[in-house]
């Protein structure tokens, strides 16, 4: 033997892992059949080890694994000391859990079922076994990402619904605890709002002075009668709808009622670390509002019927006709009030708007000589310079902002029908209650991160645990065919080594 080459016995042999029961029915130490002979033991040690004796390292290798050849070897070693009383004289155990143990251990042994076993199940263990493992932690771990993303968008939508809910209980001038009974006391307020509405419109008596001159420059119509109920409301204020229609102011007004009975309500949750500026609960204009629907109007007939007002206690006697000089009905609602002469009343504010832009238009363009040459010889009422105009304007310009904003609409609407009411309250507490249900989904999010990863937790200890005993076969394996060839070396390769 020369110095470079090897003796047989230090040549190791590889042997791929998925390769290795090939390996081994190739080279005849098992047989194809070994699977039957498998169930057989299996069978054997399922009835074996429904008696055991209480000893540690024997629980410990009962429990939690797949039992398998050299764990049965190691049974049968434990045994000899806790069954060496049943030791005869020739060197027998007379105990029948040796017995049994025994004969499985020399079953497997017989055809090489024990490596064929066992390599099938190294097999399983790398391919199977630890990646479905692993893809359980990861799974795990992807869903308690999920989790916590959808847990702030959750989070989120809960604050934006919640401030949206106040937002528009802000906008409505009403503070959100009790709703319905909040919206319906708004009412309260709506005839000083009106009349102060009615007051300020004294200011804009120079502009219809000079919408009236204007006209009767232009056109030459002194008798010509412009903005009627507007110039109504400057002279008279928020009258009665008799004292308008009959040009006489009533001795008595029957007075109108709203009594919209609302039951007990749920008072809704103090909030904390909220600060909200309620700012004016009627004349702020400002900010957007949700959409409360169609209008809900109240129809006055001429000739005297009821007004419908919808579901609830709201009721009128009404009757246009008049004993003595009694307004009673329709007739006893203020101008601003009733829906058609309030109509009547913001055509003519926006009437007197668009003239006051037009005129303020045609005063600042420099180009307009036509125009200005005409008004050389006017009457020095109808002489308004472009500051004087833009003041004009922007009176007559916030009465109608204020008149037909969103807030004095839905005062009206609660006003007139106690549907709108009922309406109203559930849109706004549909929306807490989106924020609530945000809040629920939530706390849901929260609930599986944590189940996910508790199940994380469950698993990893798994995934280190068989790695180990896999490699602990592995490395019995190579000792096992090792003996079969006078101990040479025994490397089993591949993905085995990187678990």
């Amino acid at each position: 033997m020369t110095s470079e080459e090897k003796p047989v016995e230090l040549l190791p042999i590889d042997i791929h892992y998925n390769k290795l029961l090939d390996w081994l029915i190739s080279r005849r130490h098992c047989n194809h059949q070994w699977q039957a002979s498998a169930l057989l033991i299996r069978e054997k040690i399922n009835n074996a080890i429904q008696d055991m004796p209480e000893q540690e390292e024997i629980t410990t290798l009962l429990t939690g694994t797949y039992i398998n050849y050299f764990h049965c070897k190691r049974i049968v070693e434990l045994l000899k000391e806790t069954e060496k009383s049943t030791k005869n004289i020739f060197g027998r155990y007379s105990s029948q859990r040796m017995k049994d143990w025994q004969e499985i251990v020399s079953m497997y042994e017989s055809n090489g079922v024990n490596l064929a076993e066992a390599a099938q199940m190294l097999m399983r263990n790398v391919n199977y076994e630890i990646p479905s493992l692993k893809r359980q932690i990861e799974k795990c771990q992807k869903a308690q990402q999920e989790c916590t993303r959808k847990e702030s968008d959750y989070a989120s939508q809960a604050v934006e619904q919640r401030e949206k809910f106040y937002a528009s209980c802000k906008h409505m001038g009403i503070e959100g605890k009790r709703v319905k009974t909040e919206l319906v006391a708004l009412v309260k307020d709506l005839p000083a709002v009106l009349e102060g509405v009615a007051t300020v419109c004294k200011e804009l008596q120079p502009a219809m002075d000079y919408y009236k001159a204007f006209i009767d420059f232009t056109l030459d119509r002194s008798d010509f009668s412009v903005l009627p109920l507007l110039g109504h409301v400057v002279d008279k204020g928020n009258s009665t709808v008799y004292e308008w229609r009959t040009g006489n102011k009533p001795d008595t007004v029957e007075e109108i009622t709203f009594n919209y009975v609302v039951e007990d309500e749920e008072v809704i949750g103090e909030q904390e670390d909220v600060e909200i500026d309620w700012g004016d609960p009627v004349l702020d204009t400002g900010g957007d509002s949700i959409d409360f629907g169609d209008d809900i109007a109240i129809e006055v007939s001429a000739e005297g019927s009821a007004i419908d007002w919808g579901a609830g206690d709201v009721t009128v006697e009404s009757s246009s006709e008049q004993e003595g000089n009694t307004a009673k009905g329709p007739d006893a609602i203020t101008v601003l009030d009733a829906p058609s002469t309030r109509n009547l009343f913001v055509d003519d504010l926006m009437e007197l708007e668009c003239f006051l832009k037009q005129r303020l238009s045609e005063t600042k363009s420099e180009s307009d000589f036509l125009s200005s040459s005409q008004f050389q010889n006017a009457p020095p009422s109808v002489q308004v310079s472009a500051d004087q105009l833009t003041n004009m304007k922007n009176r007559v310009t916030d009465i109608v902002s204020q008149m037909t904003s969103n807030k004095m609409r839905e005062l009206f609407m609660i006003r007139s029908s106690p549907r709108y009411v009922d309406r109203l309250a559930e849109q706004l507490k549909s929306v807490l209650s989106m924020s609530e249900k945000m809040e629920a989904s939530k706390r849901l999010m929260v609930q599986k991160r944590a189940e996910a990863l508790e199940e994380q937790r469950a698993t990893e200890p798994k995934v280190g645990l068989i790695r180990e005993k896999t490699k602990i076969l592995q490395k019995q394996i190579e000792k096992e065919i090792s003996k079969k060839y006078q101990n040479r070396p025994v490397n089993i390769m591949g993905e085995i080594n990187t678990i």
